[in-house]
This record gives C-alpha cells, sequence and structure tokens, in this order.
C-alpha cells in the first residue's frame, strides 16, 4: 500500500474547491428514473445518457471525480473511445461502485445490510487495471420506531471498514458512505443523534481495520429533518446541525467530507452546503465538497429526456448545476445563480 499515492489522491478529489459527480446508478435505477420520462430502458440509451454527462464541456473546472457503476466503465463513446478515457483526458479522475446493493438484514426487520465483500479484492484490481482511481461502498441506515438498532449500524460499519481496508491495499482511495436516510417523519434533532452514533462506529471501526483517515474520503448525509417532519428548519439551522455533528465525530485527518445530496432538491443541496461553508470555513480540519448524483443530473436528464437534439442543452444544464455547487464550497452560491444557467 503506497500510502502517498492514497493521499495525493484523496487530497486531489477534494481540491480547488471541486466536487464529485456521482453517476453510479444502478441499471434498476437508471431505467426506472428513464421510465419516469419515457425514454428506452436499454443498455444503448444509457450509453448515450452517460455519453452526454462524460463529454460535458468544462465540466473539470467544477468536478474532479466521477464515480462510475460496472457498466458504465466498460463502456465508450460513439467513436469507440473508453469513457475512462475520456474523463482522464478531460483532467477528471475516474471511481468506481464496488458495493453490490442493500439486502435485509437477517434478525433486523426492516433495516438493510450492504453486500459485496465476497470476491472484492479480485473486482478492485480489475477496476484498477482499467483506470480506477477511488471506489465507492453506500450503506442505509433506516430511522423508525425502534431502528436503527445497534447490530445493523455495527454490521455496516464493520462492512464499510473492511471493505475501505481492500480499497487501500489495492491502492484506491476508498469513499466511505454511510447513509441515514431522509424518508419519515424525524426531527432534525434525531437525525443528528443518530448520525453521530453511525459515524462514532464508523470511525472506530476503520480504525481497528486500520485504514488510513488521510487515504479515504467520508460521503455522509446532511443532518436534516424527515422528509415526512412537520418542522422544516432553515438552510442555516441544517447547516449549523450538520457542522457541530461532524466537529463530534469525524477525526481531523480525514481527507474531506463529500456530502450526499440524498432526496434534497438541487438547489436545497447547494444553499446548505453553501451555508456550512459561510458560517464555519474557518474553524473547519476538512473541506467540505459535494459529491453529488439526482442533485447535479437531474436538471440535464429532463431536458434530454432521450432526444439527441437536446444533448448541447442538457450539458449546459448539468455545467451550470456543477458550476452552482462549486460556488457553495467557496461559499459563494446565491439563489440568483439559478436563472443564469449557462452564463458561466
Amino acid at each position: 500500500m503506497d500510502t502517498q499515492v492514497l493521499t495525493e489522491t484523496a487530497t486531489a478529489l477534494v481540491a480547488d474547491d471541486k466536487g464529485l459527480l456521482a453517476m453510479d446508478e444502478s441499471n434498476p435505477t437508471c431505467n426506472q428514473r428513464f421510465a419516469k420520462l419515457g425514454i428506452p430502458q436499454t443498455e444503448e440509451a444509457r450509453r448515450s445518457y452517460r455519453e452526454l454527462i462524460v463529454t460535458t464541456p468544462n465540466l473539470s473546472k467544477s468536478i474532479s471525480g466521477a464515480i462510475l457503476y460496472d457498466e458504465t466503465i466498460r463502456q465508450r463513446t460513439t467513436d469507440r473511445t473508453p469513457f475512462v478515457e475520456v474523463l482522464v483526458t478531460a483532467g477528471i479522475i475516474p471511481g468506481i461502485k464496488v458495493d453490490a446493493g442493500a439486502k435485509s438484514l437477517a434478525g433486523h426487520p426492516g433495516e438493510r445490510i450492504t453486500e459485496g465483500l465476497d470476491g472484492l479484492r479480485a473486482r478492485l484490481a480489475e477496476y484498477s487495471q482499467m483506470g480506477a482511481r477511488f471506489a465507492k461502498w453506500r450503506a442505509v441506515i433506516s430511522l423508525g420506531d425502534g431502528l436503527p438498532s445497534q447490530g445493523c449500524i455495527e454490521a455496516n460499519a464493520h462492512a464499510l471498514a473492511r471493505y475501505a481496508a481492500l480499497c487501500q491495499e489495492s491502492g484506491l482511495v476508498p469513499i466511505v458512505e454511510p447513509e441515514v436516510l431522509m424518508d419519515g417523519p424525524h426531527t432534525i434533532a434525531r437525525c443528528g443523534e443518530v448520525t453521530e452514533e453511525v459515524l462514532h462506529a464508523v470511525f472506530h471501526q476503520l480504525y481497528v481495520q486500520r485504514v488510513v483517515l488521510e487515504g479515504m474520503l467520508l460521503k455522509p448525509n446532511m443532518v436534516l429533518p424527515g422528509l415526512a417532519c412537520p418542522e422544516q428548519e432553515t438552510v442555516e439551522e441544517a447547516a449549523d446541525a450538520t457542522v457541530n455533528c461532524l466537529l463530534r465525530s469525524v477525526p481531523a485527518a480525514v481527507a474531506g467530507i463529500a456530502f450526499l445530496s440524498g432526496g434534497q432538491s438541487s438547489e436545497l443541496a447547494s444553499a446548505r452546503l453553501n451555508a456550512m461553508n459561510v458560517r464555519f470555513q474557518t474553524r473547519l480540519p476538512w473541506p467540505l465538497a459535494f459529491s453529488f448524483a439526482r442533485a447535479i443530473q437531474q436538471p440535464a436528464l429532463e431536458i434530454w429526456s432521450g432526444q439527441e437534439a437536446n444533448v448541447k442543452a442538457a450539458q449546459q444544464a448539468l455545467a451550470h448545476r456543477a458550476h452552482c455547487n462549486r460556488a457553495a464550497r467557496c461559499g459563494d452560491y446565491s439563489a440568483t445563480m439559478e436563472s443564469t444557467a449557462g452564463e458561466q
């Protein structure tokens, strides 16, 4: 394991006020989003959409790395150029989702454990040969009556740490993603309590598995009220709750934090990230970046809708959302930017 290379890659992924584009949706998830817009659910349609993304002009001004899916990392543009090569040429670091999805956790109704450790060492070696320099593994934690259980938290924390150790052994930077889901009526205080508990468990396991914190990134949820909670805190209150939780539970040695967007709208995700950087940037031990999927992609997907004639407009929308989130990293985002798409 080359600790220096891992640290350099992790640092590069959160450098220059940039962030990550998560384009690692599984084929079933991608097909569901296509179906809502009347787009054919075929491999070629998925390939065309992903080509739209990776060939977006100037995307690297805001995006440092792109998280790919197994099908995606093997795909090529219409001129037969591998997507990985397109990204590298543009100055974007390729990464890969390596978990096999969340399955029901035995003995724990309503809770899930992420699978995919079996055979992971060999898959990481293959992805590394294909050009991936970092990886991602997502654990999901549900809130509800009596949930989450200690068993669920510890099982997922252990799996995340095992994955991270295998990544570093293979020379890939692990992105560790423990997501406390937004579904439900829970309060922001409850989300903060559980998120802190989960992060403490995760970092304990990372320590036990001897993961080098300087060579990894954390991809956490923001601390937010549940989508069905009647009280929805302000952007500033959510920013305060999130950062205070992280300061209590994330070691300063971690290379960076790149938030997931979860069920947030594109605009709210940007506004909340912006508020964190405005209010706390001078006292944070790590950079606060983004690793968004729908919060960057959705406007572009809706514009494209499977039509070749819409590619340029969709790419402009994608670049604009990425630009908005880079501005949020600097504390320079404002709602007025939403009416200036294509002008950056």
